[in-house]
């Protein structure tokens, strides 16, 4: 009888004892460890898998918009103004301005708080393989290592992932629902959540660089700030998560509410978050040292 036994255990990055100017490439090992028992003569195997990460080129592919990008983006925009059109017709034919306006402005409100748990989330806990938002998950984490490339991410391809989402959401209600309120309401929240990663982008560019409205918009408030954003990339990485206008980040923050749920979750399902650990070199930001590139 043989019975075989197999584990991986993904290790993180080995970067101590390297200068920050050399760590262009990262290594990161996966080790297996395979055991089989017969009955005369146990065996095991060790294999240790290497594989670099590099941060990417200014020209690289991953950064680049493809027309399955844009076609994404274009679907999330019509499904938009769609909820956003039934909601300002519905309104002027209902003769209701203060009801719409209101239900838009709660969900631009939680839209925010909604950015910020899902970013905790995405930050903390999983990993590549994890089911549906393994990719995302990947890319916070490299996110976090090399921040400066989302500034070089073209629009449809900084925002289709989310496009995607909004595409499937909406659409089944822009055609089960005519109600202006209803639509005030998800038109707002959609559109935050569909691009919050532009916001996003945009806390990481400099000044200079940013449109003036976009600069106006983050110094009133109304978009997650550059200086605001600035404190997530700085030790200890467990505040600031929130990406649309960063409005709830102050009342998350000093509640403690992320520090509560991390300390259930753990207690409840064993599970540690990432930034109980941090910062370590997985998180340590490079500087884009190819092009002197600053963000």
């Amino acid at each position: 009888m043989a019975v075989s036994l197999q584990t991986k255990y993904p290790l993180r990055p080995i970067t101590n004892n390297i200068p920050s100017t050399h760590r262009y490439s990262l290594l990161h090992v996966r080790v297996t460890c395979s055991a089989t028992t017969t009955k005369n003569k146990p065996q095991a195997k060790l294999v240790v898998e290497n594989r670099f990460m590099s941060p990417p080129l200014s020209n690289d592919p991953s950064l680049q918009s493809t027309w399955t990008h844009r076609l994404w983006v274009a679907a999330g925009c019509t499904t938009l103004f769609a909820s956003l059109s039934k909601s300002i017709i519905g309104g002027v034919g209902s003769h209701l301005w203060l009801e719409p306006a209101l239900a838009g402005y709660a969900g631009y409100i939680l839209a925010d708080l909604g950015s910020g748990v899902y970013h905790w989330a995405i930050d903390n806990y999983g990993d590549e393989s994890t089911p549906v938002v393994g990719t995302q998950i990947e890319a916070f984490q490299g996110h976090h290592k090399w921040p400066w490339t989302i500034t070089r991410r073209q629009f449809a391809n900084n925002l289709h992932a989310l496009a995607r989402v909004i595409t499937f959401t909406v659409l089944p209600l822009d055609l089960a629902f005519n109600d202006p309120v209803v639509h005030g309401f998800v038109s707002t929240f959609a559109f935050c959540i569909m691009f919050s990663q532009q916001f996003h982008a945009w806390a990481h560019g400099t000044k200079s660089k940013l449109p003036p409205l976009v600069v106006a918009l983050q110094d009133m408030g109304v978009l997650v700030s550059r200086r605001e954003h600035a404190e997530h990339h700085r030790a200890p990485y467990n505040n600031n998560y929130c990406i649309v206008s960063g409005a709830w980040n102050k009342v998350l923050d000093e509640s403690k509410v992320f520090e509560a749920l991390e300390m259930v979750l753990y207690f409840k399902l064993g599970v540690r978050p990432r930034s109980w650990s941090e910062p370590n070199s997985e998180w340590t930001e490079e500087k884009d040292i190819s092009n002197n590139h600053k963000v």
